[in-house]
């Protein structure tokens, strides 16, 4: 069996202390003028082979300037802080032992591949990283050839690794397919999918499990790693195989045989944890220390000499060699960029994790659901004050509808609390689980819309047109935070399932009402009259129409701005009238224009018989919106109130001379 529980556990803190971490502009300039007059060792590596010329202390010394390099970059540009500086030793280990991008290396979530993306010719533009038109914070294919596979979501890493070895066998080719997956990724349903079925086809791939969460006692480790090599080696094997023939060969030989295989399986699930992975097709080595990098490679080295499914176990620390984020790898697990502006109003997340606990105080049937997000969906105030009526289901959104299902189902509130992009792996269950029998709970879609620098990945572009078209769904959009207020009573009241989506950061500095009142489904308010256009606008595109309007005012033309409130069911009265009074209507929204809030507007007047309007949609095109700030993208899609007043002008030329000229100056 192989088993290696040695994890030395005098393991050094680090070369960063926490003073050092929290130093000051004065001693990081020092530190960086010394590092231009001193040779590094990052400064050899231009490609992965060039590790394999490095000597074992060199490749140490390259692991702590590559830390320090992370430290520095990533705490100016923002990004993925813990979860790198805990993968440095693995990477650094798996680009010396082997060969991208002949062999291929596919990261799972792929928040942990900044070493990677160092040590494969990106490291000259590392500083551009998560930045605008620079480096993706996640594996990007179309970046390098090193990485074999895009990810961005959880759990995709081990099924996306065996198509790859798959296709590797079916074209004849031989090189090796490596999968690396966290602890907390293995909470995911696809992961154990992709487990299964390797180990099912018995196909030659290698899965680094990066397990930063279990502690490992070292008391056994020289006899652990000694059934580590024995297990691994092929005339191991070959041995096995031939006694097991030999016995079957014997009279009464499958009788043994069999007895002696069920007291080996009986002693190792008694002695040995691995069972699980030896049932599954693998074979299993470890635990590695993962900041060691010498263990790293001769287990890795000795993993690709198995002619089967391999798990390499490698026990790590989250945050490794910079205090701070040692300490509290949650909070560094994705940090801010130094020096980017705070708002003073509060965020979208944070009213809606105070206002969930304000209800669910009020009303006992409401129960809080959210997957390995409790502090990004901003539940930690919920968990902490009702914990019995909180629950975090691991990385399994498809589990977590379906769970909230089966409390609707038993007259439970559940309110699912989750990414708009990490919606979209449980779209099956809010079809059939959950819309098919309208059954009565809440989605709160956080990072709604335009997010930022995580890129396409992350993008929530897509919620109102997956959500809008399935039957007894409500879908609202708040236009600030007090709307979201609002709507969350408004949700929680009603008895058919609804979504509210709302974007990512602080809101607009709205005054909150401390008694929000639920608002009448449907309900849309008009906040502006107007005389020559009507501008419909969703969410957080209401007051870039406003200000819009103030611009078009001064080239003389009166729009009337609308918060529609509702994508489903819309204010059809409303609608219908202004489209009849106006006939020129504007749509806005931060969504894809394709099923959209403008679609859904033109498909009512459709049906309505509305006809002589001219209706123009503003919102996202066709494509995947890449890493930027929020104020770039939005100036790039024209989703700001320079865009909109632009695109009305172009659009609508005959209502101002002056403005057309205008507009053609800034298109």
């Amino acid at each position: 069996m192989l088993c290696w529980y040695y994890v030395n556990d005098t393991l050094e803190h680090g070369w960063w202390s926490r003073r050092q971490a929290a130093g000051t502009p004065l001693l990081r300039l020092v530190m960086k003028g010394l590092r231009t007059h001193v040779s590094r060792v990052i400064d050899k590596i231009n490609e992965p082979k060039d590790l394999k010329k490095l000597q074992p202390a060199e490749l140490g010394e390259l692991a702590h300037e590559v830390r320090q390099l992370l430290v520095e970059t990533v705490t100016q540009t923002g990004g993925h802080l813990a979860s790198n500086l805990g993968a440095v030793e693995l990477t650094v280990a798996l680009h010396a032992v082997f060969d991208s991008p002949r062999d291929k290396i596919v990261w799972d979530v792929g928040h942990q591949s900044y070493v990677h993306k160092l040590l494969t010719g990106r490291k000259g533009q590392f500083s551009t990283i998560r930045q605008y038109r620079g480096l993706s914070g996640f594996p990007d294919r179309k970046e390098s050839a090193h990485d074999p596979f895009g990810a961005g979501h959880a759990s995709t890493s081990v099924s996306a690794a065996l198509g790859l070895a798959v296709a590797r066998d079916l074209k004849g080719e031989d090189h090796h397919v490596v999968a690396v997956i966290g602890d907390g990724a293995m909470t995911g349903g696809l992961a154990f999918e992709g487990i299964n079925n390797t180990g099912h086809l018995g196909t030659r791939l290698i899965v680094v499990l990066n397990d930063n969460q279990m502690s490992i006692s070292p008391n056994v480790g020289a006899l652990a790693k000694h059934l580590s090599r024995l297990r691994t080696d092929p005339r191991y094997h070959r041995a096995k195989a031939g006694v097991e023939n030999a016995l079957l060969r014997l009279p009464l030989g499958r009788g043994i045989a069999g007895a002696l295989k069920r007291l080996k399986q009986g002693v190792k699930g008694l002695v040995i944890p691995t069972m699980f992975w030896e049932e599954l097709g693998f074979t299993y080595v470890g635990p590695v220390d993962g900041h060691d990098i010498a263990q790293l490679r001769e287990m890795l080295t000795l993993a690709k000499a198995v002619q089967r499914p391999v798990i390499v176990h490698v026990i790590s620390t989250k945050g490794k060699g910079y205090g701070p984020a040692e300490e509290d790898a949650v909070a560094f697990h994705g940090v801010a960029p130094n020096g980017s502006a705070k708002s003073t109003a509060p965020t979208y997340t944070s009213v809606f994790g105070e206002t969930l606990v304000k209800i669910a105080q009020q009303d006992s049937r409401v129960v809080a659901i959210t997957a390995a997000m409790r502090d990004g969906t901003g539940l930690v105030k919920f968990a902490t004050e009702l914990p019995g009526r909180f629950f975090d289901v691991g990385i399994a959104e498809q589990h977590a509808v379906t769970f909230a299902a089966g409390l609707a189902a038993r007259g439970i509130k559940p309110v699912v609390a989750i990414y708009s992009t990490f919606l979209q792996r449980a779209y099956d269950q809010v079809v059939h689980d959950v819309c098919a029998q309208n059954l009565p709970l809440l989605f709160c879609l956080d990072r709604a819309g335009i997010v930022g620098d995580d890129g396409r990945t992350h993008q929530g572009t897509f919620d109102i047109s997956y959500l809008r078209h399935l039957p007894n769904m409500v879908v609202m959009v708040p236009k600030d935070e007090n709307e979201l207020q609002s709507m969350l009573w408004t949700g929680i009241g009603l008895d058919c399932p609804a979504a509210i989506r709302y974007p990512r950061g602080a809101g607009i500095g709205a005054a909150l009402d401390e008694k929000p009142t639920p608002i009448r489904v449907g309900e849309a308010e008009i906040l502006r009259a107007g005389r020559d256009i009507a501008i419909l606008a969703i969410g957080c595109m209401v007051y870039p129409a406003l200000q819009a309007a103030d611009l078009l005012q001064r080239e003389g033309i009166l729009a009337a701005v609308v918060n529609a409130r509702f994508v489903k069911p819309l204010d059809v009265k409303l609608i219908v009238s202004l489209a009849s009074r106006f006939r020129r209507i504007v749509t806005v929204e931060e969504n894809i224009l394709a099923g959209g809030f403008g679609s859904a507007v033109l498909e009512l007047l459709e049906e309505r018989r509305v006809q002589d309007v001219q209706v123009i949609r503003i919102g996202l095109p066709d494509e995947f919106v890449e890493h930027g700030t929020q104020s770039i993208l939005r100036d790039k899609y024209g989703l700001t109130a320079e865009g909109i007043a632009r695109e009305v002008l172009n659009e609508f030329s005959d209502l101002s001379t002056a403005g057309l000229h205008l507009a053609m100056r800034g298109a």
